[in-house]
């Protein structure tokens, strides 16, 4: 197989009648509020059937289309028929605000969008091109008027190189980066997933996997996926994570394993206990982020072994914590996994350390090429892709340690990165936006602990001259962040501060900020605000 259609193909002629994929219902939901499930043979009949109509206005290989179709089944149609065609998909994430949405079209340079109707205003003032809409309320993408590209398609035949997605990710500079995905990336990552054993095994033909994350992530929208092409599997996806319903539509939708991020095991386990709490066929959780204290009591509440796994778009493979000793109640994430994805801890100079010591952690393929279903580069920028590898070893920004078993734990973060709810969020973006308030004199954003979200967001502010901190202030900056941010990146705690050590370059210290082994939040001058920017999604969602 050389495309991620291939594969399609191979699991629709071998299990023509079985599920592929499913939408759980939802009343009210903006699409399919009524649920749907469909088999290998009917998505590979649209694939086939929206191949055919974009093939037949010229579109190829070199070609690159945005996707804004959130959960919605039509997006992995659309996904496996540009696969097909060897047309790249840029998917786009349905949070963005208009200036974020206006810099993927910018820099990705979509020739053609299919959306959602509700997404064409936005799109249009993002400077997109017209897109070609989807009905939202259709479980498969009918017929389309397609538009014609303006230049003409590379030619040839999609390969095991041929560029199937552009996804874009924070990095630790204030614009994202789109990270270049081909089919052996896919099919890399698949094969791992579909390989593993231990308390991660996945039953061929079996298992229904309840997944709750976007398609706009590689998660979902690639590794999953291409998992269950594999092993000839259903996905289950809702539009997104909702704990009222989350144990009905479990067993209404006969899962047996679900995806999860770090909000999902603590809203769960704030409702009562219930005799149906293992009323359920789960067989595992895969995700990353559960808070260790919690991790234990979870799987003895309702029965489930919680895989903590490391991961991240650039790699596609993960290596995950699903053989004894898992270490739960600890970070432990993982360990390599021969065959696949072989990962160090390194001092600075990129020395191995010894076990039990602190040092970022590097992976690269068990190949000898150490690319080998890595990433193919960040997008109009192969500077950064060459500082994001150390030689043969990507660099992760992770600091881990590893203990004698081979486990992996994680310590630290040294990008300039935030990890919330399976979100990376650049901190000096979110310092873009609030350096621009005439309130800010100085500021400097880092990741604080949270328990529902594995870390939040903190502003760390040095007000203006004549400025006087207090609530009203920390609110105006939150509503000020609010305007150029999406609601995930905008900070959840604004803590006035007095001082901020620098270095001699003026640079921030960040590590220096708080004293090492403290928690920020319990700091004089910090305000709370996570209940005011848990009302900013639901806005957004409105």
């Amino acid at each position: 197989m050389q495309t991620l259609y291939d594969a399609l193909v191979a699991a629709a002629d071998s299990h023509p009648d079985h599920a592929f994929l499913a939408v759980p219902a939802r009343a009210g939901r903006d699409y399919l509020p009524e649920g749907a499930e469909l088999t290998f043979a009917q998505v590979r009949a649209a694939a086939d059937a929206v191949a055919a109509r974009w093939a037949a206005q010229g579109w190829g290989i070199g070609h690159r289309v945005a996707l804004a179709l959130d959960n919605h089944p039509a997006h992995v149609v659309h996904f496996l028929a540009f696969a097909r065609l060897g047309v790249m998909q840029i998917p786009v994430n349905p949070y963005y605000l208009d200036h974020e949405l206006r810099y993927l079209i910018e820099h990705g340079e979509p020739d053609a969008v299919v959306a959602l109707p509700r997404h064409a205003d936005r799109l249009a003032r993002a400077g997109a091109p017209a897109p070609v809409l989807v009905d939202p309320f259709q479980p498969l993408p009918g017929p389309a008027p397609v538009p014609a590209p303006l230049r003409p398609a590379v030619g040839g035949t999609p390969s095991r190189s041929t560029e199937i997605a552009l996804i874009y990710t924070s990095g630790t500079t204030a614009r994202p980066k789109g990270a270049l995905i081909d089919n052996d990336y896919a099919f890399a990552v698949g094969r791992m997933y579909a390989t593993h054993d231990g308390a991660l095994t996945v039953r061929d033909g079996v298992e229904r996997i309840f997944l709750p994350l976007p398609y706009f992530h590689v998660n979902a929208g690639v590794n999953t996926l291409c998992m269950a092409l594999l092993k000839r599997i259903c996905l289950i996806i809702p539009d997104r994570f909702h704990g009222d319903s989350w144990w009905d539509d479990i067993r209404a939708t006969r899962a047996t394993a679900f995806h999860y991020l770090g909000i999902i095991p603590p809203a769960l386990m704030k409702a009562p206990p219930s005799p149906r709490d293992r009323d359920h066929g789960l067989r595992y959780g895969l995700g990353a982020g559960i808070d260790p204290a919690l991790h234990a009591a979870f799987e003895d509440r309702f029965g489930v072994p919680m895989v903590e796994v490391w991961g991240m778009t650039e790699t596609g493979r993960f290596v995950a914590a699903c053989h004894e000793p898992r270490a739960v109640g600890t970070r432990a994430f993982g360990r390599s996994t021969p065959g696949h994805l072989l990962a160090r801890v390194v001092d600075a100079d990129g020395t191995p350390v010894p076990v039990g010591q602190e040092g970022e952690l590097e992976v690269r393929a068990d190949d000898p090429n150490p690319r080998q279903g890595c990433f193919r580069g960040y997008f109009k920028d192969p500077a950064a892709t060459e500082a994001a590898w150390r030689g043969d070893w990507l660099r992760t920004g992770d600091i881990v340690w590893q203990d004698e078993t081979g486990l992996l734990h994680f310590a630290d973060r040294s990008k300039n990165m935030i990890r919330r709810s399976g979100e990376n969020i650049s901190a000096a973006e979110v310092e873009g936006a609030l350096i621009s308030s005439p309130l800010v004199g100085r500021v400097a954003v880092i990741a604080v602990p949270d328990e529902m979200r594995d870390e939040e967001v903190m502003a760390c502010v040095i007000p203006a001259s004549g400025v006087a901190p207090g609530p009203a202030v920390a609110q105006a900056l939150q509503d000020h962040a609010a305007d150029w941010l999406a609601y995930y990146k905008v900070p959840a705690w604004i803590c006035f501060l007095e001082d901020l050590p620098i270095t001699g370059t003026q640079k921030i210290q960040k590590f220096a900020i708080f004293p090492r082994g403290t928690d920020p939040r319990g700091t004089p001058g910090c305000h709370d605000l996570r209940d005011r920017k848990s009302t900013l999604r639901r806005k957004v969602s409105a």
